[in-house]
């Protein structure tokens, strides 16, 4: 089962989407694309994994961490499938982070290894831009680089947990403007589903709609304004969106 959220006819829907993803209401009303706006699948606290891919450490000039590198980030961040992400005016480097997206079914607070499976409700893919300029180390990335308005697309929906065989064995691919740039695999994930699942509900609860970006692979490239970006995950989805320019993107804030 495929789960999404979208805006429609002036209201908030859950809807389910099918297996030809046509998004179907509860009443069983099939909506035309173009005809609503996708919106991010989840609400939850948004936890954001740094350099869990050794070969994207490498690729930063960073060695690989010896335990998970999580930060936060809010709503503001957060944008759904087929809409725009601003590139800011100046900057000289932008690049994605195509990512498996990890949601939690249920509270977790505390939870082991072993049983930390048992916790995720589905996955969704997961598109987490940076602004390169302002990267200083990993422990800095945060707000200038990754937390400005409109820079992580997620969606298009959440697929349900039980309909992905191997999680940890899951191709990842970034298009620009149709060429393949990245490609990898979430068998090369430093720290796995359920060792983050253990390490963050140690800190604190983890709640359903919760997401975990659990990182992304080497394979970074620019992109500038006018770009079409569709990152993908095998089995689980395939998120569009589009790079506007900081100028466009205040213009249509002021209408």
């Amino acid at each position: 089962m495929k789960h999404a959220r979208i805006f429609f006819n002036n209201e908030i829907l859950t809807v389910t989407v099918n297996k030809q993803d046509q998004v179907v209401t509860e009443q069983g009303d099939v909506l035309a694309e173009g005809t609503f706006q996708w919106l991010p699948p989840c609400e939850g606290k948004a936890f954001i994994l740094a350099i869990n891919y050794a070969d994207h450490a490498a690729e930063l000039s960073f060695k690989a961490p010896e335990e998970p590198l999580v930060f936060l980030k809010n709503k503001n961040s957060l944008i759904g499938h087929n809409q725009h992400t601003y590139r800011p005016d100046n900057v000289d480097y932008m690049h994605y982070e195509c990512e498996l997206v990890v949601v939690i079914g249920k509270e977790a607070k505390n939870v082991s290894m072993e049983d930390a499976m048992d916790y995720v409700g589905g996955y969704t893919v997961g598109n987490d831009y940076a602004i390169r300029d302002y990267l200083e180390n990993y422990y800095r990335p945060n707000l200038r680089v990754k937390s400005r308005d409109t820079c992580t697309p997620i969606g298009p929906y959440i697929i349900d947990a039980a309909e992905v065989k191997d999680p940890h064995n899951l191709m990842l691919r970034t298009y620009i403007n149709g060429e393949l740039k990245q490609e990898g695999n979430t068998k090369d994930l430093v720290f796995n589903i359920p060792h983050l699942i253990a390490y963050l509900s140690d800190i604190m609860t983890l709640s359903p709609g919760d997401m975990i970006f659990t990182g992304t692979p080497e394979g970074l490239a620019d992109v500038k304004s006018g770009d079409e970006i569709i990152t993908e995950v095998e089995g689980v989805g395939v998120l569009r969106n589009t790079i506007i320019s900081e100028t466009d993107y205040l213009a249509n804030l002021a209408k």
